[in-house]
Formats: C-alpha cells, structure tokens, sequence
C-alpha cells in the first residue's frame, strides 16, 4: 500500500516545532525549500495500490536518509539522534516534537531495497533545490570535470586458505540447520589448519604454508561433495552456496570474475597503480562535478569497466538530472580511446598543448578540483567503505553521498550570506574629515 501522510492535526497541548526552533537555522531553510511532492511522486510507483498496512512516510525515509549520509551516521545511530534533535524532526515533516523511535533501523535496509534506482530521486531533487535557490548556476554546468574511483567494499582481503576456511564454516553451519547428516564436518582439524596456514605465511615458510592451504580446500572439497551426495534436492540459498564453493575450488590465481568474498560475491580485483594500495576490491565509481564551483551532478556505481566506456553514461546522466548539456568534459589520461561523439568536446589532461587559449589552459588546470571532492566524499560521506549489499547497495551508496556532499554545500550556502549580513550590519565605518576609519571590534 502506498506511504501514509504525517499525523501533523495541532495540539492544543503541545508547542509547535515552528514556534520553538530558530527558522533560519539552515536545515529548517533546505526543509522548506525542497520540493518533498515530488520526490514522492517519483518514489510512489514502487508501492501497490493494493489493500494492507500503509507505508511510512516517503519524507521522513528520504529525510532519514538524507541526514544519514551528509552527517555520517549508520542506519541505527540516525534513528536515536533523531528523537534527540528537533531540528532533524522538522527536516523529515513533522510539526511537534517526538520522543519515541520513529522506525526499527531495519526499515531503511527494506526500503532501500524496494526503492531501487529511483532512489537518483534524492540526487536529483537536491540539484534542483541548488538551481532554484541559485547556488548552482546554469553556465556553470558548461564545464564539468570527470573522474573514476573505487568504491571498496566491507570485505576482508581474500586469501584462498580464509576463503576456503569461510566456505566450510558455512557449508557446515546451513547443513546443521537442515538436519543434513554429515561424515565429517573437519571443524577442529580445519580450523587448526587455517591458524598454522596464517603463523608460517607470517613467518615466511611459504611452502609449509601452501601445504596448509592444500589442507584447506581438500577439506572443503570433501564437505561440498558429502553434502551434494546426501542432499540431492536443495533449497535455493543451499544450491547457491554449493555452486560459489565449486567455483571457488575451480579458480585458479589468473582466472576472470574470481570469488573473493563468501557472502558478497559481486565483488572485483581493481588495480589503480597506487603506491600504498595496489588492488581494491569492490566496485568503480563515476563522477561528474562542475569545474567552477564543485557540485557533484551526476554519480555511477559501475562493476570495473574501462574508464573511457564510462564517460557517455555519466554524461547522459547530468542531462538527465540538470536538464543541461555539458560543453565541455576534462578527463585524465585514463579516458584515452573513448570514442565518444556528441554534443560535448571531450579534453584529455595531460600535457597541455601549446596552442591552448588562454581560457582552455585555465580549464584544464582545473580538472584536478575533482580529486579533493572524491576525498571528501570517501572520508565524510560514507564512500570509503561500502557496507551495504549488491549492486543495489554499491548504486545507492554512491548516489546518496554525492547527495549528501551536496546537501552539505546547501546548508553552507543557507548559513553563509546571513552570517555576512549579521557581519556588515555590525561594521561601522566612522569618516570624519581627515579623521581615519575606526572599525568597531567584535565580540
């Protein structure tokens, strides 16, 4: 059934968030300023207009959702500080103060889940606000700067004696549940092996270590093969473990889409030639941000294509959520060989040739402002590292960041002229004949 609408009727009893809380408090401006019907109009069409228990508000989810990202709180922590603030309240629709839960934690997981790719919705609708209030300028979206990054995902770095240790670990656990009677479960013998197979990799005997590492998946090729022998007829979560264990038997060091992780298995090696790092495990990230003022306008969630067959897709993406076609694209020398051929010049920075125009120089001297942008969104917007799961949770992940990073810029953008005016309104300039300026001093 589709979303209720808040219970705002007044209370003769109770105070009005709009008569406590300070309205030019920034959040309060932005909660005003979006345009929530929309959002629901374009979130609504996964809901059933069938009979059952009415949704909850698309609002106070999208609202949650919103806050969870731009100030870095998990599923859990956003819902208890928001019975603690008033100001979050306000922001998500409701008119007097709560003091009880709004939701369990796990309805933002379900909802995620059912939203799916309109979840762009909440990227979109930010952009739009930023259009409308004129922090985001339309010539501004002329220039746009473009760059890939890895998503990295909440897994711990795969190694074939882990993952074989992992998937019989598993494999015994689902088959207790079951009642499958096993010959063997290899539980002490494989469990010893895992921890001499860590002591001699540690200690460099790499040879008794591979050793172990044999142990590891012989165990678990037995257990596989005991369990397809005595279950004939499997359920589909049991089938699915038992084709991920023969594929991780099958692979070998140089094979394609590998298996590195038990429980999330849409997961890819990446090599990006860092010094300190020199493979990440997750999923590509593309984003495009204007040159001149750093908003990020469109964000991708990718498996691990080449970075020059990502760039008609981002570009697409900016038409899609600004209405407006960039004219001009910089990209790194990772774009090379792209092919693309539209409405938007693509410019490769690298070395800058010598018949630049001025104005082109300055262009592409910028392309390097979307680095910082990547490091703030991976170190205050929950990019770093992905904890939510499949491609749905890399593509939600990515896109509520690039949200949140710019909710941020809103809630600056609120903040600032008003702090100016305060400012200059408390400035006095004294000019008295040959008298000098006295400026007054703060407090």
């Amino acid at each position: 059934m589709k979303p209720k609408t808040p219970d705002n009727h007044p209370d003769l009893y109770r105070s009005q968030l709009s008569q406590i809380l300070k309205m030019s408090h920034p959040l309060c401006r932005l909660a005003n300023e979006i345009n929530w019907s929309r959002i629901e109009d374009k979130i609504e069409v996964v809901y059933s207009p069938g009979c059952g228990q009415p949704a909850l508000p698309t609002r106070l989810l999208a609202g949650l959702h919103y806050l969870k990202y731009t100030f870095n709180e998990s599923d859990e922590s956003v819902v208890e500080r928001w019975v603690e603030n008033p100001y979050w309240q306000y922001f998500c629709g409701y008119e007097q103060l709560q003091h009880d839960l709004p939701l369990h934690p796990t309805t933002l997981v379900k909802w995620r889940n059912r939203v799916g790719d309109k979840i762009e919705a909440l990227l979109e609708e930010i952009l739009n606000v930023a259009m409308e209030t004129k922090a985001l300028k339309p010539h501004t979206l002329k220039h746009v700067n473009v760059d890939t990054t890895v998503q990295e995902k909440a897994i711990a770095f795969p190694t074939d004696a882990r993952l074989y240790h992992k998937m019989r670990v598993t494999l015994v656990r689902e088959a207790h549940k079951r009642a499958i009677p096993l010959r063997q479960s290899f539980k002490k013998v494989g469990k010893k092996a895992f921890i001499m197979q860590g002591r001699y990799a540690s200690a460099k005997q790499m040879k008794r270590a591979a050793k172990q590492t044999r142990k590891l998946k012989t165990y678990l090729g037995r257990l596989t093969r005991d369990i397809q022998r005595k279950a004939p007829l499997m359920d589909d979560e049991l089938s699915i473990l038992i084709e991920r264990s023969t594929q991780l038997l099958k692979q070998q060091r140089f094979d394609k889409n590998k298996l590195y992780s038990i429980h999330e298995p849409v997961v890819h090696c990446i090599a990006k030639g860092k010094i300190h790092k020199r493979y990440e495990f997750g999923s590509k990230a593309s984003f495009v941000t204007t040159s001149k003022d750093n908003w990020v306008v469109s964000a991708q969630s990718l498996d691990n294509p080449y970075d020059g067959h990502t760039l008609e897709s981002a570009l697409s993406q900016v038409r899609e959520l600004t209405g407006i076609t960039p004219q001009d694209a910089y990209c790194d020398m990772g774009y090379r060989g792209h092919g693309l051929k539209g409405d938007t010049k693509i410019h490769l920075v690298g070395k800058i040739p010598k018949r630049a125009t001025r104005s082109l120089r300055k262009w592409m001297k910028r392309r390097a402002a979307v680095e910082p942008i990547i490091g703030h969104l991976k170190s205050d917007y929950r990019l770093n590292r992905n904890y939510l799961k499949g491609k749905a949770g890399d593509r939600a992940n990515v896109v509520l960041a690039a949200a949140a990073y710019n909710m941020a810029k809103l809630l600056a953008w609120f903040y600032w002229p008003r702090y100016f005016q305060a400012l200059f309104r408390r400035l006095s300039l004294k000019i008295a004949g040959n008298q000098k300026i006295n400026l007054c001093v703060f407090a």
